[in-house]
């Protein structure tokens, strides 16, 4: 594949499933791409941007950023944006590209949280790294309970009021937050498009309420980190591998949580994947999707073979109910 000019695969939207988002008129592909960890300057530039134009050849028509991804803070956008110049400006409409402020991005008392003040800033400036004129999800990445939701909500309104976004979205808030976010947003007249949580098999706190409230609320879920951050791949069965999350010491997977009743479950599922024709990973994903709730998996990718896989996870046969008692009855013993 040539790096020195680009054109899209003409058969890209026979190769993915879209579901609508939420209530609204907004289609996302059933896996997104997400650049928290492999974007930063830890990874080549070259492998980068052959992730995004596979991505792309294979229907994923929706990148997913931060202002705070890296690292280092910021590279990220910087990267996405030189690559989007290069490649991807002709398909600036058949592209959704969000991004989010929430945590901690620059020093001092406005550098982070849900004041209009940060959110706005941050906005502009990630529209400035990415080189866009708009972003089409703008997120509060995190409930702030310092700042009254009003003011965090309102901030997203003025966002998309000006023409920064075309929706707004909110992350890892919990129901009853998510309830007042929404009827806030209502009043003001830009509701609340999308909800990001983390979900997956090992962290199933959604369940407890957040599915219900967005279906209620009309707002589409797509969630992060449904392999557990690698747990539910076969990654480290046989021990961590050096150069990957656990091994370099990464903050969202630490060694000791890799403990022997996470691997005896690892390893149940795995045999579960086999018999569905799959591996763990694709298992996984695939099992996200089994609700229609669910709009989309957003999975981060270091290669284009890991792309590729995720992405198969989709070329499947829906899950039998002997199937998914097997894997509760595995997922219970763990408990």
């Amino acid at each position: 594949m040539s790096l020195s000019s680009y054109v899209a695969a003409p058969d890209r939207y026979h190769q993915m499933s879209y579901r609508r988002c939420g209530a609204s008129g907004l289609m996302l592909p059933e896996v997104s791409l997400g650049l928290w960890q492999n974007f930063g300057d830890l990874h080549p530039g070259g492998t980068q941007r052959a992730v995004l134009r596979e991505a792309f050849d294979r229907g994923v028509t929706h990148f997913d950023l931060a202002n705070n991804y890296g690292p280092p803070y910021g590279q990220a956008e910087l990267n996405f944006g030189r690559i989007f110049a290069a490649d991807f400006k002709p398909y600036r409409d058949e592209l959704i590209i969000s991004s989010k402020a929430g945590y901690d991005m620059w020093p001092g008392p406005y550098g982070e949280g849900g004041s209009r003040k940060y959110l706005i800033a941050s906005c502009d400036q990630s529209l400035k790294r990415m080189g866009l004129d708009y972003v089409d999800i703008f997120y509060s990445h995190r409930f702030d309970p310092d700042t009254p939701l009003e003011e965090t909500i309102g901030a997203l309104d003025q966002i998309v009021r000006s023409g920064r976004a075309l929706y707004a979205g909110i992350s890892s808030y919990d129901p009853e937050q998510t309830t007042r976010a929404a009827a806030i947003a209502d009043r003001l007249g830009t509701p609340i498009l999308i909800h990001q949580p983390r979900y997956n098999m090992f962290d199933r706190w959604i369940e407890d309420g957040l599915v219900d409230t967005c279906e209620q609320q009309g707002m589409g879920i797509i969630c992060f980190s449904p392999l557990a951050q690698g747990l539910l791949t076969s990654k480290y069965l046989h021990g961590i591998p050096e150069g990957s999350r656990a091994g370099m010491g990464s903050r969202s997977l630490a060694p000791d949580q890799i403990d022997r009743s996470t691997l005896e479950t690892v390893a149940a599922l795995t045999e579960v994947a086999k018999d569905r024709d799959q591996t763990l990973a694709q298992m996984a994903i695939a099992w996200i999707l089994r609700d229609p709730r669910i709009t989309s998996v957003l999975v981060g990718a270091s290669s284009i073979t890991q792309l590729d896989s995720d992405i198969d996870a989709l070329n499947t046969n829906p899950f039998t109910e002997e199937e998914l008692v097997r894997i509760e009855t595995v997922l219970a013993e763990r408990r």
